[in-house]
């Protein structure tokens, strides 16, 4: 029996800036950003709008009414939770009307928690057959004005509906993961911005894949050939490229040319909206799907997931028969398309925007599902 995915969908918000203006208001070189970073522009979230919106958004799409009886399980994998306590997952579960027999809760390690909620996901309903599970990856990635970290950052959501004959994506059961206690990216409780060491991080990144991948040759008796396209984990697009290029050596021109390819369809939603932290595996994967001709039913994907700190996991997924059925690409496209342009001033001012600190009664005007339309006592209240 396969288990996996069945559907999946992502959110983003509605502005965006183009990382040229960025850098131009930054004085530096746009193809800096644009080539050295391989992003073209940056998501950018209102206050009124945060991981659960976000995540609702995502999930709206397709979560259908004879899906909500069966889900008993929802997981938000996430680095951005507004609470120390309550989780997300909780209130999406509620925002969504979920059966209300069901399990929710959040995990979190970095950029991780999104596979370790999928994996998760499937151990569990492999035990339950009849079941399902909605898992959400869902982050804001922050790091503030006029910083190093500024043309990485991002923000939205990917959805995943886990079930047992699934109609896109099979989980294979053949994960080898690696874990390193290092500082590479944290944020203290005092901290309203991660830390990051840039050079550490991208070293500790490569060699976490490069660690995996032969550990996975030698444990799945695998090859590059046999995989139809490796996806990244995508803290900026040229990230994932540099880990990609580290394993060439290995490979014959031809095999290195037929992966960056797959490699390319695989960021082109990346570079429209930045860093998603936990969900920027997951958007890859559906950026790789919509975009390539070259896929087809059967064909192995390998999936790289990387969380600072550090913990990494290979694993691969099996494309099912029909999944192009299933697939979204007019409403990805559509989503992306629609979206408005700020310039460097509105971005600034949406930045530095945000939600009061005090326990007064806030009430706001954002008409967008699921916006928060009220901050009381520190509790937020959404809009249905």
């Amino acid at each position: 029996m396969k288990i996996g995915i069945d559907k999946i969908s992502f959110h983003v918000p509605n502005d965006y800036l183009d990382m040229t203006d960025l850098a131009n208001a930054r004085n530096t070189d746009p193809n800096k950003f644009h080539i050295g970073l391989g992003q073209d522009k940056m998501a950018v979230i209102p206050k009124t709008q945060d991981i659960v919106t976000l995540g609702a958004a995502a999930a709206k799409k397709i979560v259908g009414e004879n899906d909500k009886q069966a889900i008993d399980l929802v997981i938000v994998g996430t680095e951005s939770s507004n609470d120390f306590s309550k989780s997300a997952a909780v209130i999406i579960h509620g925002l969504l009307g979920i059966q209300p027999f069901a399990r929710s809760y959040e995990v979190k390690h970095a950029c991780y928690a999104g596979t370790a909620a999928l994996q998760q996901a499937r151990d569990y309903v492999a035990a339950h057959p009849s079941r399902k599970a909605l898992v959400i990856a869902a982050d804001i990635a922050k790091y503030g004005l006029n910083t190093g970290g500024e043309p990485t950052q991002g923000c939205g959501a990917v959805a995943m509906l886990v079930s047992a004959n699934p109609r896109i994506l099979a989980i294979n059961d053949d994960s080898v993961f690696y874990s390193e206690d290092v500082y590479d990216f944290w944020r203290p409780s005092n901290h309203e911005y991660p830390l990051v060491d840039g050079h550490l991080s991208n070293k500790i990144y490569i060699n976490s894949f490069t660690r995996v991948w032969e550990q996975n040759i030698k444990v799945n008796q695998t090859t590059s050939q046999n995989y139809a396209a490796l996806a990244f984990h995508l803290p900026y697009t040229k990230m994932g490229r540099k880990a990609l290029r580290a394993i060439f050596p290995s490979m014959s021109d031809e095999e290195q040319i037929r992966l960056e390819k797959r490699y390319d369809e695989a960021v082109l939603y990346s570079r429209e909206v930045g860093n998603l932290y936990t969900g920027s595996l997951y958007l890859g994967l559906i950026s790789l799907l919509d975009n390539s001709d070259a896929l087809k039913a059967g064909d192995r994907i390998g999936m790289f997931s990387y969380g600072s700190g550090a913990v990494s996991e290979f694993f691969s997924l099996e494309l099912m028969p029909e999944y192009k059925k299933q697939l979204t690409i007019d409403d990805n496209l559509a989503l992306l398309k629609k979206r408005t342009q700020l310039s460097i001033q509105e971005y600034e001012k949406m930045f530095e925007d945000k939600l009061p600190l005090d326990d007064g009664d806030h009430t706001f005007n954002d008409i967008t599902p699921y916006a928060i339309n009220r901050l009381k006592g520190g509790i937020r209240y959404y809009n249905h």
